[in-house]
């Protein structure tokens, strides 16, 4: 995984909330994780990583603090680790 998708994985795991964590980036960084991410209708983000399948209502640039949530939620439950897996 090259360093800019590492510093997205990252903001991801930061805390407070990111809400300036462009889209393009995050679907580029999840493809490298294994992930198959398409769009929908609507602006709807489909993401499936190891059998499991998660859907956001992306609509902007960015994602916004829940959409950050749910994907930090999502990649824990899949063992995404960035600390230890993907050290800066």
């Amino acid at each position: 995984m090259n360093h800019r998708h590492r510093k997205i994985l990252h903001a991801l795991f930061a805390h407070p909330v990111s809400a300036n964590i462009p889209a393009r980036g995050v679907e580029a960084m999840l493809g490298e994780l294994g992930a198959e991410v398409t769009t929908g209708g609507h602006g709807r983000l489909h993401i499936r990583l190891d059998g499991h399948q998660l859907v956001l209502s992306h609509r902007g640039a960015e994602l916004s603090p829940q959409e950050v949530q749910q994907l930090r939620r999502f990649l824990i439950d899949r063992g995404v680790d960035p600390v230890t897996q993907y050290p800066l």
